[in-house]
């Protein structure tokens, strides 16, 4: 890889689950995501996956709390590139899902094939929705979490249910794995079977997290890092916060001697999917 080689990172601060007894740092409310999504932009973030939570801190679709802790990213970190999610976790029904899309109307958003479309009877309805998804132009990253999943999005392209022709996608490495611990490699199943996808991140389970990220590099990939999947540093220590984490990412850029994108860079890529 060479340094004409581009590629862009994306923070997960915080995810669904973890609370601040699993870590004093995670950011949880809309304020501190602003500030968060800042100190990771200055490490090297350009876009930040968020996720929201409800009064009790558990995990919550609600559109007005999105649209609060987009208002403080845009506040604080300006041109920083936004994902909602539509993740499920084992409360929220496929219209729920949609509803949130629909209401908070975001640039981009993070989505599982396999809870929007979890069998044949939801594909009529899901095929509506990612249809309404390219009229207003919202670009969806989808979830994959197998080679399976990556065999269902292109059969779901193939008949028309998808009409995205180039859909960003991310590799989720380590989420089935025993104590949900990933390596590199778990990288190459997917690499194999999903060439059809120009556009692709990795995340990754674990400890090893900077360096599945840092392989993913290597492939020409994009990396998403942060306390959603992983609490430590390449060394094993716990990470002060995101932005060390973010940092650690950055390095294994520097090393695959690929440029990280800016926000705006980012922003651009993603105008060219929505074409």
């Amino acid at each position: 890889m060479t340094k004409d080689n581009f590629s862009f990172l994306m923070v997960a601060p915080n995810g669904a689950r973890r609370r601040k007894a699993d870590h004093p740092a995670i950011p949880l409310t809309a304020p501190e995501l602003g500030i968060e999504a800042a100190r990771c932009q200055e490490q090297g973030a350009a876009a930040i996956h968020l996720h929201v939570r409800d009064g009790d801190g558990g995990h919550s679709l609600d559109a007005d709390r999105y649209l609060e802790a987009i208002a403080q990213v845009k506040a604080i970190a300006g041109d920083m590139v936004i994902q909602i999610t539509t993740e499920a976790v084992g409360i929220y029904k496929p219209a729920e899902q949609m509803a949130v899309v629909r209401a908070v109307k975001p640039e981009f958003v993070s989505m599982a094939l396999r809870e929007l479309i979890p069998d044949m009877g939801a594909e009529s309805e899901a095929a509506a929705f990612f249809a309404w998804m390219k009229r207003e132009r919202i670009v969806p990253q989808f979830i994959l979490y197998d080679v399976d999943d990556i065999q269902r999005l292109i059969a779901f392209q193939e008949r028309g249910i998808v009409p995205f022709i180039a859909p960003p996608v991310i590799y989720v490495l380590g989420r089935y794995a025993k104590n949900q611990i990933s390596e590199p490699a778990d990288l190459d199943p997917f690499l194999a079977a999903g060439n059809n996808f120009p556009n692709w991140m990795v995340c990754a389970f674990g400890p090893k997290e900077a360096a599945a990220i840092g392989y993913a590099f290597d492939q020409g990939g994009n990396g998403r890092i942060g306390f959603e999947n992983n609490l430590h540093m390449p060394d094993g220590s716990i990470a002060p916060d995101n932005a060390a984490l973010v940092g650690a990412a950055a390095l294994e850029a520097e090393r695959a001697g690929c440029n990280l994108m800016t926000s705006a860079q980012v922003h651009e890529m993603l105008a060219q999917v929505r074409r």
